[in-house]
């Protein structure tokens, strides 16, 4: 199939380019490098044989979207180009409104002026909220916490309206949990740019000496160390769900959201302690308060996913610290060193 992959570059996006020309499909990624480096794409051709095309622009931008379409022709979209740090979010919110709403507005209407009637689209668990009930599954309540949960569930509900409009049209909404982790070949990864948002990358750049200590936001939740508990999937295992959506999507009509966790949950703590077991070394920690926009816990129930798209995570979690350690490790300033 043909597969245009909005964000392709990004630390997601690039795992899953990957998976999808290992199952012979042909590919195209939009990407305009605001948190991602051509050095990706480069990396990729060299660990795939698959053909990856590639263009440089925004999602937002009509007239690239067009050329895009016209020259690729694309049969279906993953849609990976947004914003995603939830501090951020509150702080720049109709940045996010632009970029994650506009923007899948921009790419649908595209879409429609070239008869592509199928997406694959990179939503979030923040759409949940606060737990009514753990885990989490597709009927709990969607009432997210932030700029950025509320981006996403927006964005999930113009997809929904759009897909039922046609049988012809299929929107597969896929929530992750947490990503972390990275290719077997530490050849790609998570390379965020600035202060990492995310905990994972923040500990592997404490653990590589780029950083003097993690800070640990609130131990004071209702867990069991105190400290906050997530759903971590590994990026392999998170990118493969997506050539399994698209094989879904075939034969599927209308929007369907679909959690893609592990079920398993870990606090900081507990997640630290891993990471010092890949390394080899201590974590320096600093214990600060909450961060705004945090919830205690979350936890993925993904039976829908695993039995409607065939699809199962693999890796656990010293596999989770062992890839993102190797990757940190030989990659000490991310792909800023190539």
């Amino acid at each position: 199939m043909r597969v245009l992959v909005t964000g392709g570059a990004g630390y997601i996006g690039s795992h899953t380019l990957l998976e999808l020309t290992a199952q012979g499909h042909e590919v195209c990624v939009l990407d305009n490098y605001s948190n991602a480096t051509p050095e990706v794409l480069t990396r990729v051709r060299s660990l795939s044989n698959g053909i990856i095309h590639d263009f440089i622009g925004d999602v937002r931008d009509t007239a690239k979207l067009d050329e895009v379409m016209q020259d690729f022709v694309p049969e279906a979209v993953i849609h990976f180009a947004g914003l995603k740090a939830v501090g951020e979010s509150t702080e720049k919110p109709l940045l996010y409104y632009d970029v994650n709403v506009s923007g899948t507005l921009t790419l649908l209407r595209a879409m429609e002026r070239a008869g592509c009637n199928r997406i694959i689209f990179s939503s979030s668990a923040t759409v949940y909220g606060e737990p009514v009930y753990l885990p989490y599954d597709e009927a709990h309540p969607t009432n997210p916490t932030s700029v950025y949960g509320r981006s996403k569930l927006m964005a999930e509900q113009i997809l929904t309206d759009w897909a039922a409009t046609s049988p012809e049209r299929t929107a597969v909404l896929l929530r992750y949990f947490n990503p972390v982790g990275a290719h077997a070949s530490a050849q790609i990864g998570e390379d965020p740019t600035g202060v990492p948002d995310n905990l994972m990358p923040f500990i592997a750049q404490v653990a590589v000496g780029k950083r003097d200590a993690l800070q640990v936001f609130g131990n004071d939740y209702d867990t069991p160390d105190g400290t906050g508990r997530r759903d971590y999937i590994h990026v392999v295992d998170l990118a493969r769900a997506h050539v399994a959506a698209l094989n879904y999507a075939q034969g599927a009509t209308g929007a369907r959201p679909f959690n893609i966790g592990t079920g398993q949950s870990y606090s900081v703590r507990e997640m630290v302690a891993a990471f010092e077991r890949a390394c080899g070394k201590p974590i320096a920690t600093k214990q600060v308060g909450r961060r705004a926009g945090d919830i205690a816990a979350m936890q993925a129930d993904s039976s829908r996913a695993n039995a409607e798209l065939d699809w199962v995570a693999t890796h656990d979690l010293d596999a989770m610290t062992a890839s993102t350690w190797a990757w940190q490790s030989k990659n000490p300033d991310g792909y800023k060193g190539s």
